[in-house]
């Protein structure tokens, strides 16, 4: 008898123009090490093996507007990170080279754009895990 399928997210990837500049923003934001280190494809992730992100090459890469427009490139998704001290959180990817974005939808999240322009939002959990 065939086994149930079994299905185990391992990453998240992100196209950039230089995907390894990328990666080092994320892995300075996050503290997680490489794991994979190629021409054109880099992974990261946490120490304890679980899903990570990886960034890849994409010539093409054109910088996604957020909130959307009708003429832009459109977020394609983003990424909710978690943190402990939301103010400190937003001064440390500040200076890694974030930007704040100029719309924030919620108070207790900050939306922020990575170097390359991909949105990524930090907040402090206020209520239980769900």
């Amino acid at each position: 008898m065939k086994s149930p399928l079994h299905f185990t997210l391992a990453a998240t990837t992100l196209d950039a123009p230089n995907p390894h500049e990328l990666a080092q923003f994320y892995q300075d934001l996050l503290g997680w090490p490489v794991r994979k280190d190629e021409p054109g494809w880099v992974e990261i992730g946490p120490p304890d093996g679980s899903a990570g992100l990886s960034f890849q090459t994409e010539p093409l890469f054109t910088r996604p507007r957020w909130p959307s427009t009708r003429s832009e490139q459109q977020m394609m998704m983003h990424l909710d990170i978690e943190v402990n001290d939301l103010s400190s959180a937003v001064e440390h990817a500040l200076a890694l080279g974030a930007t704040m974005a100029d719309f924030q939808p919620q108070a207790d999240v900050r939306v922020l754009y990575d170097p390359v322009g991909h949105p990524f939002c930090l907040f402090a959990r206020t209520g239980p895990r769900a």
